[in-house]
């Protein structure tokens, strides 16, 4: 079985990390910020040379291609995404792309030529921090979201996802979608499992469901010093039942029901007025979309009735929905015999987080391989991986994407 080059894939992780480097040791490149742009460059200049061709979509996601001998053949793909969270990590995403980016370099290094042609794609905005919805480099990319409105998308500073693409260089030309002949993505696991458990590798069946509800919660704004208690309509303390009953829901469809509350705003606090609208965010993850349907509606009840209880108005609305998706069998057949054959530990999962793979999963034949991260942290600039699980898990992708995309004799 093949084997990547460690230190080099080590050293190019190392090197992405320095721009948007964090006081802490994370990175920060929120998408299409100079910070992402100079990402994009770097990665550009490793492709160009290692004698791939780049091309660049609408929507701004970049492709670096390897040609095989079939010059009609569809991609083996693979890829993540270069832009972090505001005070994001080292491996998030840039994992994915990097290693990616070593398969090719090292089928360079070997002479081998494959019968499919390979890419590597950086999708743009997966992480959402900045332009909201996550992932709409590769939704606009399957289908599931349009050019338009993917472009019209504007962040905190009001600058739109068409100005920003403008901005950098990165709205591309290069036709949205095409044939795909398989897509895989190595991802660190973001979560404590495969530490707990001791595994290198994670074999990834599928992604959970994920909602995303928006709530508004309206009361009546008064004077904090002369409405009695019993008189108030205080939104703030309503919306904090309601977020400790969406924290007990979890219980009720544990271990595999998830929930978040992530984002909390008074309109127009003052110190000494009582809160008249808030809102918050809801985030609900679990296996099966038979459950998380079951979760959804339980926060419309548990909600509506605590409004009803306090004299409150409460408005619920779905932000984002992603159904349970399994991946495909051959892929993931794929990346276990890659694994089995080079003996490391490891265990089947199903990713609690949300990837471009997920899209790409209903659009073409996809596979994930995940490594562990310490601690199970992501997100954080404390995010760490260790240098033996970053080779293994690229030595899986070699191995797995060679399988599929064959070998010339």
């Amino acid at each position: 079985m093949l084997k990547i080059n460690g230190q080099r894939l080590w050293a190019s992780l190392m090197a992405m990390a320095e721009i948007g480097a964090t006081a802490r040791g994370g990175s920060c490149r929120l998408a299409l910020s100079d910070e992402d742009q100079a990402g994009r460059e770097l990665f550009a200049h490793w492709c160009r040379e290692a004698g791939l061709t780049l091309s660049v979509d609408p929507i701004g996601n970049l492709f670096a291609r390897r040609p095989g001998s079939d010059p009609d053949a569809a991609p083996v793909m693979m890829g993540s995404h270069l832009d972090t969270q505001p005070e994001g990590g080292r491996f998030d995403g840039v994992y994915g792309v990097l290693a990616g980016l070593e398969v090719l370099r090292r089928l360079n290094d070997l002479g081998i030529q494959t019968r499919k042609p390979l890419e590597v794609a950086v999708w743009t905005n997966e992480e959402g921090a900045r332009f909201t919805p996550a992932m709409f480099g590769s939704a606009v990319f399957t289908g599931v979201m349009t050019l338009a409105s993917a472009l019209a998308v504007r962040d905190a500073a009001g600058i739109s996802v068409a100005e920003a693409l403008e901005r950098t260089g990165y709205a591309g030309s290069r036709p949205l979608g095409g044939q795909v002949d398989a897509y895989f993505e190595a991802h660190i696991e973001q979560g404590p499992i495969l530490e707990d458990n001791a595994k290198s590798i994670g074999v990834v069946s599928g992604g959970q469901a994920i909602r995303w509800l928006d709530v508004q919660v309206q009361g009546m704004a008064a004077h904090a010093g002369t409405t009695p208690m019993p008189l108030r309509q205080d939104a703030l303390y309503g919306a904090g039942q309601m977020i400790l009953a969406v924290e007990q829901l979890a219980a009720d469809f544990a271990p595999q029901g998830l929930t978040t509350v992530g984002e909390l705003s008074i309109a127009k606090s003052s110190r000494n007025t009582i809160p008249g609208v808030v809102d918050f965010t809801v985030d609900l993850r679990h296996h099966q979309d038979a459950q998380i349907a079951a979760m959804e509606q339980q926060v419309q009840e548990r909600l509506q009735a605590i409004a009803a209880q306090r004299g409150l108005k409460v408005s619920i609305n779905r932000h984002w929905v992603s159904p349970a998706t399994p991946f495909d069998a051959d892929c993931v057949a794929a990346v276990q015999q890659a694994v089995d054959a080079l003996g490391y530990a490891q265990q089947s999962i199903v990713s609690g987080a949300g990837h471009d793979a997920i899209l790409l999963a209903r659009y073409c034949p996809t596979a994930m391989v995940f490594i562990p991260c310490v601690g199970g942290l992501s997100h954080n600039e404390a995010e760490d991986v260790l240098p033996e699980d970053v080779c293994q898990g690229a030595d899986v992708l070699l191995n797995a994407v060679l399988a599929r995309a064959g070998q010339v004799a």
